[in-house]
């Protein structure tokens, strides 16, 4: 029989609390027996669990459905085809699994519920969010004092600070975007590296910059901006440029290309999606020299930092600029003096994610992140330097988490990927760079141990030498 959780009365309010109970008890047991167990599975589901997600394709139930058996379902048909990106050998796509104290301060947030757009909608949710904005200024070494937002992802914090960055320069010119929009609107011009990353792209196509009215800046053998090769700036420019290659790691010249921008007078923003966590570990925060001197930073949280999906933050030196591109007003809009969190992201209403960002900087503290960010590039460097041993190419210089690999011509390159990916060890993916096909791995989970690589290194290298094999039986 369905759980009736709609009838209130007096008789049945003990019993709804009970099956609830029982409801988040079972939730919570299926939980911990995914975590415990995702290990021991090939990191990409097997052919018959994807097969098996036809199941979901039924129609709308006529009637309600049992709570516990809807959860059963569930887990049954759709926890065998998930990919296993929270255990320790999943590196693809810069991703991160989820730290044990953001995955439970995401259940105890979900039980909370809270609407965290504004103060009164909760306190705790914005409280939270403030100190863990302070906390992430400072380990990531940026201006104390800049606005803050939390967004789902480093593409919508591109677009956040792209959006101040457009309201800024705007008002230079005594246009009011807000109210007047782009039609007739003084030039803007952007300038980005040859090798920005498709999400700096879209955000800009969202706040009617266009993506391909965009002046690209060359780039060297690792894919940083040249500085020598920048345009012109002036005050009504926005130059982006990056911490963290998507496919090398590599870092722009911020320390020579920033000073230009500021004497021009330019909107200087760094997509630090990743790379700008390297900031946290003394080995690697050389890396972003000059960074501090931007205007607006993005970056995720879901990444480095390994808490639950979605999670990104924008930045801004000037708060002021962030809030004026995203506030707005109504009459029923309760406002208290503190800061109302919907000024500084394009949601009104909100998860309160800014609680496992909390968790996770006060459950690592300086060390913990530190120690987490630096493993991850040291994994890294034994990926390169077993694979080069092995006798394949190593394309990019490996400063952080990344590792480009060639395993001969693009054909060879491509099988051996797909031959990886089918084995199950591991998962890694694949790219284009510079006209290179090469597999890339990205090292960015908490939970990769010294083991995960040892195990994941040696099945490439198996995987490689049977793709190779079969290549020259058949020729």
């Amino acid at each position: 029989m369905a759980t009736d959780w709609l009838t209130h009365n007096s008789s049945t309010h003990v019993r709804h609390n009970d099956r609830m109970d029982d409801l988040l008890r079972d939730a919570a047991t299926r939980a911990i027996r995914y975590r415990r167990e995702v290990g021991n599975r090939p990191v990409w589901p097997g052919a018959a669990a994807v097969d098996a997600l036809e199941r979901l394709d039924e129609a709308l139930p006529a009637t309600r459905q049992d709570d516990a058996s809807v959860l059963a379902f569930l887990d049954e048909v759709a926890s065998p085809a998930t990919v296993a990106t929270s255990g320790g050998r999943f590196f693809g796509f810069v991703i991160g699994s989820s730290l044990p104290a953001t995955l439970a301060a995401n259940w105890l947030a979900g039980a909370w519920d809270q609407n965290a757009g504004g103060v009164i909608q909760s306190p705790a949710a914005a409280r939270l969010e403030e100190v863990a904005t302070q906390w992430m200024l400072d380990v990531l070494g940026l201006p104390d004092g800049c606005g803050a937002g939390f967004v789902t992802c480093a593409t919508i914090a591109n677009f956040s600070a792209l959006a101040a960055a457009r309201h800024a320069l705007f008002a230079r010119k005594g246009w009011d975007v807000d109210a007047r929009g782009l039609f007739g609107a003084p030039p803007i011009t952007v300038v980005v590296g040859e090798e920005v990353h498709v999400s700096v792209l879209k955000a800009l196509g969202l706040v009617g910059l266009g993506r391909d009215r965009v002046m690209r800046v060359p780039v060297d053998d690792q894919g940083r901006m040249r500085a020598d090769a920048l345009p012109p700036l002036d005050d009504h420019t926005i130059l982006c440029i990056q911490a963290g290659n998507v496919n090398t790691g590599a870092f722009d010249p911020a320390d020579a290309i920033v000073p230009q921008a500021q004497r021009a007078g330019a909107w200087v923003h760094v997509d630090g999606a990743f790379g700008l966590w390297a900031a946290a570990t003394p080995a690697r925060a050389h890396l972003l020299a000059g960074f501090a001197g931007a205007d607006s930073w993005a970056t995720d949280a879901h990444k480095w930092l390994n808490v639950p999906y979605d999670s990104g933050i924008v930045f801004v030196r000037e708060p002021q600029q962030l809030r004026g591109a995203m506030s707005t007003s109504a009459s029923y809009l309760v406002r208290g003096e503190r800061r109302d969190p919907y000024d500084y992201t394009p949601e009104f209403s909100r998860r309160a994610r800014g609680v496992e960002v909390w968790a996770a900087l006060r459950s690592l503290g300086r060390e913990g992140l530190a120690d987490l960010v630096e493993r991850s590039c040291r994994h890294a460097s034994r990926f390169a330097d077993g694979l080069r041993d092995a006798g394949f190419a190593i394309l990019n210089d490996v400063v952080i988490n990344q590792v480009l690999v060639s395993f001969g011509d693009p054909e060879m390159t491509r099988q051996v990927i797909a031959a990886i990916q089918a084995d199950g060890t591991c998962w890694v993916g694949g790219t284009v760079w510079q006209g290179h096909t090469a597999m890339r791995i990205s090292v960015s989970s908490w939970a990769t141990t010294d083991d995960d690589v040892e195990r994941s290194l040696a099945a490439m290298v198996r995987v490689a030498e049977e793709v190779r094999r079969a290549r020259a039986d058949t020729c």
